[in-house]
């Protein structure tokens, strides 16, 4: 079986408005250092905002 990658890690999604996260999705830290920015669909503010990497 392969083994599962280690450069894959798993990252949460906060709302820069209320400061919730509401997504988790991954990124590989080798090819993407710099911190993740989405615009998403934030259900406690119930708009669009843009959801930053949380630490």
């Amino acid at each position: 079986m392969a083994r599962k990658a280690e450069a894959r890690n798993i990252i949460y999604l906060a709302c820069t408005e209320c400061r919730e996260r509401t997504y988790t999705t991954s990124k590989n830290r080798r090819n993407d250092s710099q911190r993740l920015e989405l615009k998403k669909y934030c259900p406690r503010c119930r708009t669009h905002t843009l959801h930053r990497e949380a630490k």
